[in-house]
């Protein structure tokens, strides 16, 4: 992997991006029913959540990887960032994040994109969870062939909050 690693933050939605791999937050169950998940699977395809549900359910801090059915991006990654009880705990969404990430290698993922983990259900603020995952990924990304980032939020305040969050982390990263 070339150093830096390249952060982008993008506001829009995740499903339409060209990248190797999307990340996307998902419940213990693997259930993609809300958010970016929801989006993925309307875009992509039934058979993407009917992949991940086959491989749970699975508990938080933990990910599962499914092809991307009719994506433009080759896989999803079903990242359980925080669990079923709401608990905003920031190891877990560390542990989310670099067990997402380890896909990266055995996958030769060059590109990824990267939905808002933590948030999607009110467990973390928007900031507090780009405060944890910015650092997170830009350490777990440098031991892969991982590139490039795309941080994709599909509302302005979460946009916001992660180009805040890359700007304030001395992590190798850049703003585009």
């Amino acid at each position: 992997m070339a150093e830096p690693i390249e952060i982008d933050v993008w506001q829009g939605d995740i499903a339409e991006l060209e990248v190797d791999a999307i990340l996307v937050a998902a419940s213990e169950s693997l259930f993609m029913t809300a958010g970016a998940a929801a989006s993925v699977k309307r875009a992509g395809g039934d058979t993407i959540e009917r992949a991940a549900v086959d491989q749970g359910p699975i508990a938080p801090g933990s990910a599962v990887v499914t092809d991307g059915g009719t994506l433009p991006a080759q896989y999803v990654i079903h990242v359980v960032a925080v669990g079923h009880d709401r608990i905003a705990d920031p190891e877990v969404l560390r542990a989310a994040v670099r067990a997402a990430l380890a896909y990266a290698e055995p996958l030769q993922l060059r590109r990824i994109a990267v939905a808002p983990l933590g948030s999607e259900t009110g467990a973390f603020s928007p900031e507090e969870a780009a405060a944890i995952i910015i650092p997170a990924l830009a350490d777990a990304a440098r031991s892969t062939p991982i590139e490039s980032v795309v941080l994709a939020a599909p509302h302005s305040h979460e946009a916001r909050a992660l180009g805040d969050a890359v700007r304030a982390t001395d992590a190798g990263a850049s703003v585009a």
